[in-house]
């Protein structure tokens, strides 16, 4: 007979733990099913480990900057076991807070092994079955290795791998030019590397708008990181050197030679092997499961949340997943996915803050658009801290005056986005929030007068 609980939860990344708790502060019996690390992503392989190592490359790149402040500090040199074994806490530490949590909670049983169903609401771990009228899927996601010509025969990092290196690489190739790809080309070329920048298409971060792109690039390449574009058929090989990367670009050399190679190029959900056919849910052409919006799979009585839904690739909105199915299931709520105002960083330095539209999807939409945009060589703390690389850039409905996105490229750019984020929720105009009266001296004190600065926006700008 299968062992019976009120609810399973598939994955204890940051959205599973959370729900067990109300879930069993509720009275019901869970069990918590884990394959592999407790904490998932973020705790393990993602956010916790690559911010303590940029911290770590910031503090060298600093140093190494020690006489444009008047302080002298001699030669910098980068004690990589060290850096790794910092790294290494932060993630040991965090993982045992999860567990220890999950240890405290009573009414929960954590199973550790792979789950796959076996029927709807029936699933097989360890040989064993184990049943609920409620399942809950957060199993996350993992590094997308592209079928790419040779990748079979080289030796290549992924995100999860390149963490525990302890040693610096002579030339780190990185294959992929967006989010994680950037933060640790910056990273790694901070720690002493020869680093090279491989992307397909035609910019970086090509998610964001034109001159966000073109200024992220230009601040990479003044500390001599390479970048080539348009590297129309990437192809890996062996080389005495390393490896070799194919990329026939435009302009410079059809290949770049490195010691080593990071594929970034994207994340895919662990849905491949958990028997989903046999629940009934569905998934999409990229096997994200399909959820409505309250994250509802096609199956009665199954929940996805997390980075396997496609609906965010971030741990914040893995938490607010979380919080959706929560309200809805324990407190009587009626909370939606599509009430969420996106908000995200990217941890490059300086880093880059973002929140709704980006200029060139307001534009496409065809409403009557205010736009403001100033340098941060015009904002005083970017100035006193000696950090004015970036702009901030704000986009509004001129007839509604509603805030549509906003970018902050610059120094404290990751917290400073937070009081747009904050007034784009409570659905403030414009005006509401000229009225703040911001603290001197921070970044966070230019946004009322961005927003005062707003004018049309030119069809040519």
């Amino acid at each position: 007979m299968p062992r019976s609980f009120d609810a399973i939860i598939v994955g204890a990344g940051q959205a599973g733990p959370a729900l067990a708790n109300r879930l069993t502060g509720a009275g019901k019996t869970v069990a918590i099913v884990e394959r592999h690390l407790v904490g998932g992503t973020c705790v393990n392989t993602g956010c916790k480990p690559t911010k303590t190592l940029v911290a770590s490359a910031y503090a060298a790149q600093l140093a190494r900057r020690g006489a444009e402040y008047g302080v002298g500090l001699g030669a910098v040199s980068i004690d990589m076991p060290t850096v790794a074994a910092r790294a290494r806490k932060v993630i040991l530490d965090s993982r045992k807070g999860n567990e220890d949590w999950l240890a405290g909670m009573p009414g929960l049983t954590l199973i550790r092994g792979h789950a796959r169903f076996v029927a709807p609401r029936r699933l097989e771990v360890n040989g064993e079955t184990i049943e609920a009228p409620q399942v809950f899927l957060n199993v996350g996601g993992r590094a997308n290795v592209p079928d790419f010509p040779g990748v079979d025969e080289v030796d290549y990092l992924t995100n999860s791998t390149i963490i525990p290196l302890e040693s610096v690489p002579e030339h780190l190739v990185v294959v992929g030019g967006s989010y994680i790809g950037l933060e640790f080309a910056q990273m790694y070329r901070r720690f002493g590397a020869k680093v090279t920048v491989v992307e397909q298409g035609p910019r970086l971060v090509q998610r964001e708008d034109e001159d966000v792109s073109a200024e992220i690039r230009a601040f990479l390449e003044g500390e001599g990181i390479e970048v080539r574009t348009d590297a129309c058929c990437i192809r890996l090989a062996r080389h005495p050197d390393g490896v070799s990367v194919g990329v026939d670009c435009t302009d410079g050399s059809p290949e770049v030679v490195g010691t080593h190679v990071l594929l970034a190029v994207g994340r895919r959900p662990n849905t491949d092997d958990l028997g989903l056919d046999e629940a009934g849910i569905s998934i999409d052409e990229r096997g994200y499961i399909k959820v409505d919006d309250r994250l509802a799979t096609s199956a009665e009585g199954v929940w996805a949340m997390g980075d396997c839904n496609g609906k965010g690739a971030f741990t914040h909105t893995a938490w607010n997943d979380y919080e959706i199915v929560a309200a809805n299931l324990l407190d009587g709520g009626d909370r939606k996915v599509s009430d969420r105002i996106l908000g995200y960083a990217l941890y490059v330095d300086p880093p880059l803050g973002r929140v709704g539209m980006t200029e060139t999807q307001a534009r496409a939409s065809g409403r009557p658009l205010l736009v403001s945009k100033r340098p941060m060589t015009r904002v005083g703390r970017a100035v006193e801290k000696g950090e004015t690389h970036g702009f901030m850039k704000v986009v509004a409905d001129a007839e509604t005056k509603q805030i549509l996105g906003a970018a902050i490229l610059g120094t404290g750019g990751d917290e400073a986005i937070h009081g747009i984020l904050d007034m784009m929720n409570a659905k403030a105009s414009i005006g509401t929030l000229q009225w703040a009266v911001p603290i001197h001296p921070t970044v966070s004190e230019l946004i009322p007068t961005l927003i005062g600065d707003l004018k049309p926006a030119g069809t040519n700008r």
